[in-house]
């Protein structure tokens, strides 16, 4: 793995906990149904598998996208919730600790099963874009010395106490 591997690897672990924790606790607690949080995994894990489908219906390889484990973590979540007699804020620090601890190592045992992450991104790169998708440059700085830009951007800051004094005047 590279240092780009390793960001992205954390940048999903956060996120992807997150997302399990805030969803599934919010489903939780709103229903009251200890099983919430693994439906709810099993849901976006459907969800995922689609995709994948998708990229592989595309021609891209089965290991192009990563399925990530959310299942076990979300188990976790269901236990800490019905063993906490549905006390909410020991479900969310308790459960949402161990989704955090957990699910990062199952989606690393996961990835380790990915043949070669750089051999497949450098053999399936992104395609380049047709030219009337191509970026326009940004014109940053262009107008900065501009008087039209100067007179609009000082209108725009004297604007606000200008009506805030119109205000105070019109009340007396």
């Amino acid at each position: 793995y590279t240092d780009w591997a390793w960001t992205s690897f954390v940048v999903f672990s956060i996120s992807q906990s997150t997302m399990l924790v805030v969803g599934a606790i919010y489903y939780m607690l709103f229903t009251g149904v200890p099983g919430t949080a693994t439906y709810y995994a099993t849901i976006m894990t459907i969800y995922t598998w689609v995709a994948k489908g998708a990229w592989f219906a595309l021609g891209y390889p089965f290991d192009f996208i990563v399925t990530p484990v959310w299942i076990p973590s979300a188990m976790l979540l269901d236990l800490t919730y019905w063993a906490t007699r549905r006390n909410k804020h020991a479900a969310i620090i308790i459960g949402g600790t161990l989704v955090g601890l957990s699910l990062p190592i199952f989606n690393m045992i996961n990835l380790l099963l990915v043949r070669d992450p750089l051999e497949m991104a450098f053999k399936y790169p992104r395609p380049t874009l047709p030219p009337y998708m191509t970026p326009i440059e940004p014109q940053v700085g262009k107008f900065y010395n501009s008087p039209v830009a100067l007179g609009s951007g000082a209108g725009a800051v004297l604007s606000v106490p200008i009506a805030a004094l119109g205000a105070k005047l019109n009340t007396w």
